[in-house]
Parts: structure tokens; C-alpha cells; sequence
């Protein structure tokens, strides 16, 4: 099994030494623009991998939302928020032609 932890390496062709991460083990934020074909080409999209990338999406918002000593309504605000985008959008056909109909 990989280890999560990230290895950066110093570059031997730059004469500073910095700090170099390898694509592969860089966040999305940390991605420049003409990387990222190549950091999505090497995300794992078996089931396995999209279960697992769920379970971290879950667990961060749950750390970071539900599970605080001073909570709000900010989580459950954003969980019933996109109840509602999905369900429009899954709707989205039906509602274009009932707003285009006339009542007269």
C-alpha cells in the first residue's frame, strides 16, 4: 500500500536546490494550468479509487463542519443547498418547458 505522505526531492538541474514535488503528488490547488491534463490522467478512477476520494470528501467536510465544538447551521446549510441544485438540475428539462407554456 502507498503511503500518503508526500516526497519531495531537491532538483539536481536547478543551482539553488529547491524544493521540487512531483506532479503525481501534488494537491489540485497546487496544479499550474498547463499540468493539470497530466495530474488528472494520473488520479485512479477505479471504484475503488472514486469510493475512496468520496470517503476523504466526506470526512473532511465532517471534520471540518459537523464534528466542532462550536457549530452552526453552516453545514447542514450547504448539505440541503446542494439537495436543492441537484434536484433542479436533475429538473431542469421539465421546468424550461412549463415556463415557456401560457395560461390564457
Amino acid at each position: 500500500m502507498a503511503s500518503s505522505v508526500r516526497k519531495p526531492y531537491f532538483s539536481p538541474r536547478s543551482s539553488h536546490s529547491s524544493l521540487v514535488i512531483p506532479v503525481k503528488e501534488k494537491k489540485l490547488m497546487e496544479v499550474k494550468l498547463g499540468e493539470l491534463p497530466g495530474w488528472i490522467l494520473m488520479r485512479d478512477f477505479t471504484p475503488k479509487g472514486i469510493a475512496g476520494a468520496f470517503q476523504r470528501g466526506y470526512y473532511r467536510y465532517y471534520n471540518k463542519y459537523i464534528n466542532v465544538k462550536k457549530g452552526g447551521v453552516a453545514g447542514i446549510s450547504m448539505v440541503l443547498a446542494a439537495y436543492v441544485l441537484f434536484n433542479y438540475c436533475r429538473s431542469y428539462k421539465e421546468l424550461k418547458h412549463e415556463r415557456l407554456r401560457k395560461y390564457h
